[in-house]
């Protein structure tokens, strides 16, 4: 099953200048909560970011004491710094 394409906030242009990436994998997954996550980007000098997740036999939101089985979660994160005057 091929994964849905990633979900991304404001998107960069290329080149980036800091590119994060993550797979997780497990045979099964269950939640004792319903997770609360956050992604937030801020400093200085300003950026352009996005991040966004592909999934496999995981919803966007998993449901509390149910059991997810042969799960696949890939994370990208990719951000570009920008200077005052850049376009």
């Amino acid at each position: 099953m091929a994964p849905e394409p990633m979900a991304r906030e404001s998107v960069p242009p290329e080149p980036v200048d800091i590119e994060l990436t993550a797979t997780v994998r497990a045979d099964e997954m269950c939640f004792g909560e319903e997770p609360r996550t956050h992604v937030g980007f801020d400093g200085h000098p300003g950026h352009e970011s996005r991040s966004g997740s592909d999934r496999v036999n995981l919803p966007d939101r998993v449901a509390k004491g149910v059991t997810y089985r042969q799960v696949q979660v890939h994370y990208a994160l990719e951000s570009r710094l920008t200077l005052p005057g850049d376009d």
